[in-house]
């Protein structure tokens, strides 16, 4: 039987190269003005996003819609947008300061699942994170 659990929750922001924005961002104004790279229509943290936008009416230029979140931290990581992930995705290169966060957006957040099947012989290390 297989089972599924919410391991984690990270919140979403915004991100860009150093240097993209000379003052800070308004939310979400500055997006009319300013490209994005964004998670695929359909993704939850994408539909979150857009209802935002769109109460505000606001209709950003979009770059690229990626819905995988390797290709977004590459595309982040090459372009001169702003992206929306969950800055865990892209830790080591906030670390590095190849890019920053730009905004932190309240109240939306991306879950993190773990599927699991019972096993004979559980992981223990499984088993601690799912516990943790």
């Amino acid at each position: 039987m297989d089972a599924e659990r919410v391991i984690a929750r990270e919140r979403l922001g915004l991100v860009g190269p150093p240097g993209l924005l000379h003052r800070p961002l308004r939310f979400p104004q500055d997006l009319t003005n300013l490209p994005v790279l964004l998670p695929a229509k359909g993704l939850d943290i994408r539909t979150g996003f857009d209802q935002l936008l769109d109460q505000a009416g606001i209709q950003p230029i979009i770059l690229a819609e990626v819905d995988d979140m390797a290709m977004l931290r590459l595309l982040a990581r090459s372009s001169d947008a702003l992206t929306l992930v969950p800055p865990i995705v892209v830790k080591d290169e906030l670390a590095a300061g190849t890019l920053v966060e730009v905004f932190t957006i309240p109240g939306l957040t991306e879950e993190f699942h773990a599927i699991t099947q019972r096993r004979r012989f559980p992981n223990p290390l499984l088993r601690e994170l799912l516990e943790g």
